[in-house]
């Protein structure tokens, strides 16, 4: 746990993550990534500088099969101090409403239901966060997803796009952090292990189905090769384009 501290306060620092008066809402899923990130968090605020107040959300998808125990991330986000609010989301293309997120769906040719699913629960999420003077949302992306996004938009998309630690967004009042974006996946896995984090009641059918897992196991095979892999990639991130938000 010690590492995943140092490495949290470090990119807290390099890029600014926190600062004094932030109000900071963490998505919170309910896997491991993001229990670790409340769980950082929730240490974080008890610290007197910055001075920060932090609470989680959790969405709801209605109309994708996962389930996740309620009452057991209820109960760990009490144990942290943090404030645990649960949202209602779903996503359906044949509405109108739905018209903006198809456009761009249609440019960056991306039509799965992940992107939809990851789509609409942000926006309820960022809608929530402004709408309750929140200045920051936290998401638990860590290094080996932002690596992997890297290494899918150079080759699906041709570009050099990923997703940064700080982002303002434009047309939300808010920034994103990624507090956990220098911790490599495994330390967060053993860490879940030693702590007894609980996983979902029904996972997603459509996570072990996608190029981003694809693209995961080849990541890890170029570590393999050169054990620097993930250090050499996340140097060359220089003047990336950010991502595509709603």
């Amino acid at each position: 746990m010690n590492k995943i501290q140092r490495l949290f306060h470090k990119a807290c620092a390099d890029y600014s993550l926190l600062e004094d008066g932030d109000r900071v809402l963490v998505a919170l899923s309910g896997g491991k990534d993001s229990l670790m990130l409340v769980k950082l968090m929730g240490m974080q605020q008890r610290i007197y500088k910055p001075r920060i107040e932090v609470e989680a959300v959790h969405v709801i998808m209605d109309n994708i099969p996962y389930e996740t125990d309620r009452s057991y991330i209820q109960r760990f986000c009490e144990e942290q101090g943090v404030k645990l609010t649960i949202l209602h989301s779903s996503f359906n293309l044949n509405g109108n409403e739905q018209s903006e997120i198809a456009t761009k769906i249609t440019q960056r040719k991306q039509k799965t239901k992940c992107f939809l699913c990851s789509w609409n629960r942000r926006k309820a999420i960022f809608t929530y966060a402004k709408e309750h003077g929140f200045t920051k949302v936290a998401l638990g992306h860590h290094q080996d997803d932002i690596i992997t996004t890297l290494l899918m938009n150079m080759t699906f998309e041709g570009s050099m796009q990923t997703m940064p630690p700080r982002l303002k967004m434009q047309h939300y009042p808010l920034e994103i952090i990624r507090p956990l974006c220098l911790v490599p996946e495994k330390l967060i896995a053993e860490q879940a292990r030693l702590l007894g984090f609980e996983k979902q009641k029904t996972p997603c059918p459509y996570d072990t189905v996608t190029k981003r897992k694809a693209i995961n196991d080849i990541f890890h095979q170029l570590e393999q090769m050169n054990p620097e892999a993930r250090y050499s990639l996340w140097h060359s991130m220089k003047n990336i384009h950010p991502e595509l938000l709603p």
